[in-house]
């Protein structure tokens, strides 16, 4: 009876211990974001989980950076010796060379033909019809006289067909047919080749700065006189035409040369461009509002100058925005 109760205080207490005991159970910290306001703010249990984010406070600054393009002198002025009524023009490309002797040889003919063939006939025209009143000249000699000033005018609108074809070659190769006509002698013409995507960046009329493989040491000033007016399909390059001074000839015809173009936004707010995400052709960045807190922003950009992106509206001075972890708000933001 004593052993009975005995193991059965032992029961009890054994019962008593399990009731007792629980097995310990750590509390887990809710680290689980809100998305609030459909996605346009994230909001984090605390701020030690939004220092993942890393950010950057915004002010308006001064951009500048150098577009370089690959370039070639392809062509230079130089006086007549013999005395000839224009400038020689001293092509790189021979093809070209040849387009412009045509072109040339062409707008000659013009004018001889418009302003002195043509009016020739015409007069002829006129003392043959006054001597046919007259009595003194027959209707053959009338046909005659207007079928010599049928074939001149014929001849004129020939001339200046045969101008398009040299005139769009030249002008595919960078160079206005006019501004060579008129171009002073110690002139060298630099044709560099600029992405598409780049075309922004550069204006008409402003400067460039030129350095040439045989002038390594060396910085020439250029300024950009004309951006051609299409865009080769297989390269997606633009061809520009710079202009220098070569008075000295230190510049010959198939040098080659790189252009760099210096670009200046003045005063902007830019972001960094790992901030920005682009959502069906929208642009948004992810403002820090609180320590805890992101708000999605829509904005307008400008141009990219180096890792800067401009922006134009959405912004102000002294916002705080995300520059690392974009990604995963952009996943909470637009739930993918």
């Amino acid at each position: 009876m004593k052993i009975i109760f005995k193991y059965s205080w032992l029961l009890i207490l054994f019962v008593y211990a399990c009731g007792r005991h629980t097995d310990k159970v750590e509390k887990v910290e809710n680290t689980t974001p809100q998305v609030l306001d459909n996605g346009t703010k994230i909001v984090f249990p605390n701020s030690e989980t939004s220092m993942f984010f890393e950010t950057e406070t915004l002010s308006t600054t001064t951009l500048n950076a150098d577009v370089t393009a690959p370039a070639k002198v392809a062509a230079t002025i130089v006086k007549s010796e013999e005395g000839a009524s224009q400038n020689i023009v001293l092509f790189e490309n021979p093809e070209l060379a040849g387009n412009y002797t045509q072109l040339i040889q062409h707008l000659i003919n013009i004018n001889q033909i418009q302003n002195s063939t043509i009016k020739q006939r015409k007069t002829e025209l006129e003392r043959i019809k006054d001597l046919q009143q007259h009595s003194a000249a027959t209707g053959k000699d009338l046909l005659d006289a207007q079928l010599a000033l049928s074939v001149e005018e014929t001849n004129l609108a020939n001339e200046r067909a045969a101008i398009i074809e040299h005139e769009t070659k030249l002008k595919a190769g960078g160079f206005q047919p006019e501004l060579m006509q008129k171009a002073t002698a110690g002139t060298a013409y630099i044709i560099c080749d600029l992405p598409e995507n780049q075309l922004s960046k550069v204006k008409e009329g402003s400067s460039c700065i030129v350095q040439f493989m045989a002038f390594p040491n060396e910085k020439f000033k250029g300024k950009i006189d004309d951006i051609a007016d299409m865009i080769d399909q297989s390269t997606r390059m633009v061809k520009l035409r710079v202009s220098m001074d070569n008075n000295n000839g230190k510049l010959k015809a198939g040098m080659f040369a790189t252009v760099s173009f210096g670009v200046n936004e003045g005063n902007t707010i830019n972001v960094n461009k790992n901030s920005l995400i682009t959502v069906q052709a929208k642009n948004y960045v992810f403002v820090k509002t609180a320590a805890n807190t992101f708000e999605r922003k829509e904005v307008q950009i400008g141009n990219q100058i180096g890792d800067r992106i401009i922006i134009f509206s959405g912004l102000n001075n002294g916002d705080v925005i995300a520059i690392k972890g974009v990604m995963q708000l952009k996943g909470l933001s637009f739930g993918y």
